[in-house]
């Protein structure tokens, strides 16, 4: 076992997060960090070194290791990125908090996200993929699959299992893509600060007219009774949205993306309907949208023969773990035949996704019919010119020029 120090400026670790230069590719710098160990040092903005944990098996351990912790408000937890410096202690519900607060409110809406739920709501999903799809042939290429398709599919999706009006959404998409894609703690504090309050008033407006979506009910079943308070239940909504819509957006356009540069692959899902679930968990895998994790260690750690001390700061790598060869073979060719379970794409251990089920249904239905519907749907562009978002943000491009 070597005992590192790991408490100096880091400065000669290299920096992270990256930009990536392809939409579905690491960023270049990555594959030599691929190396014989499943750790190594990287340097955050603001000069603090962190473990990037880079292999597979090391990185599911870590993730369901209470040893690490989640606490968003803990005064030395990792910043990754600079518009969250300035936090204050605000810690977010489900992804900001440790256990056992964070058992109490997963418990909470554990209900609401089953698989069957979620299979009832499939139909709904099926016929608002249709119109999307209606409305955009009609219009005719090229079109933006983004804005015309893969922000839409989920934000209305999210809206409905909620309760949260679907009239607002051009309000509150705005507020989470200004929140997290700010530059600056400012930007990020005033786009969160407006969504608040609009939650604010929906939760109130809600006790007093209660409605039949995921919100109401957890008003209903918790505030009621007690179990939580009126700003936990804002924030509750406030994570429940923007997690929602943002990283399925990111999805649905980087995995129809990823089948348009790889033509051949999408023979697989127009062959067999049954298909489908599995090209779609390969997806998940190459593309990984959420990069990272991070986290804080606890207690000392030992990880591949190193100690992690406490106090350190911990990135688990959801790109590297999903592209390590001792977990898959040829990890960095897209193969839609192939069985890409025990995939991290939705994480691992008490903080794995909530809404994977959701999010699961609505990438299978989204690009399933997309390319039924549309087999011939290619880049009205380059690759290199789809603009990408960057590196410390959820994966994906900001804009999609597809055409037919």
């Amino acid at each position: 076992m070597t005992e590192t120090d790991f408490r100096h400026t880091g400065s000669e670790a290299p920096a992270f997060p990256q930009d990536r230069t392809c939409p579905y590719q690491p960023p270049k710098a990555y594959t030599e960090w691929r190396g014989e160990s499943p750790l190594t040092r990287v340097t955050l903005f603001d000069g603090r070194p962190a473990w990037l944990i880079t292999g597979h098996a090391e990185g599911r351990a870590l993730l369901a290791d209470p040893r690490l912790s989640s606490d968003w408000g803990h005064p030395v937890f990792p910043v990754v990125v600079q518009r969250t410096e300035d936090r204050g202690g605000l810690a977010f519900p489900l992804i900001g908090v440790d256990d056992p607060l964070h058992a109490r409110q997963r418990r909470m809406l554990i209900p609401s996200f089953g698989v069957k739920r979620m299979n009832a709501i499939r139909p709904s999903l099926q016929s608002l993929v249709d119109r999307l799809l209606d409305d955009m042939l009609a219009k005719g290429p090229v079109a933006d699959l983004v804005s015309a398709f893969a922000l839409p599919v989920p934000s209305m999706a999210i809206c409905e299992l909620l309760g949260v009006p679907y009239g607002d959404h051009d309000f509150f998409e705005e507020c989470s893509r200004d929140f997290v894609g700010a530059a600056t703690s400012g930007e990020a504090d005033a786009a969160f600060a407006k969504l608040y309050q609009y939650l604010h008033g929906l939760v109130a407006k809600k006790q007093a007219e209660p409605g039949d979506g995921l919100l109401d009910e957890l008003i209903a079943r918790q505030l009621e009774e007690g179990e939580l308070d009126h700003n936990e239940a804002v924030m509750i909504a406030l994570v429940l949205l923007v997690a929602g819509h943002e990283t399925t957006v990111n999805a649905i356009a980087l995995g129809a993306l990823t089948l348009m540069r790889h033509p051949e692959q999408i023979e697989v899902l127009l062959a067999d309907p049954a298909a489908v679930p599995g090209v779609v968990e390969e997806l998940l895998r190459f593309t990984s949208v959420s990069d990272y994790m991070v986290r804080m260690a606890k207690e000392d750690i030992e990880v591949g023969g190193t100690t992690v001390k406490a106090g350190d700061a911990v990135l688990v790598s959801i790109t590297l773990m999903n592209r390590d060869a001792q977990a898959y073979d040829d990890p960095d060719v897209f193969d839609a035949r192939r069985n890409a379970r025990h995939h991290v794409g939705f994480g691992h251990g008490i903080h794995q996704c909530l809404g994977q089920n959701l999010a699961r249904a609505e990438l299978e239905i989204a690009l399933g019919t997309l390319f039924t519907r549309i087999p011939g749907l290619r880049l009205a562009v380059p690759l290199d010119e789809v603009p990408l978002k960057a590196g410390h943000d959820a994966q994906g491009p900001i804009e999609l020029p597809v055409t037919w």
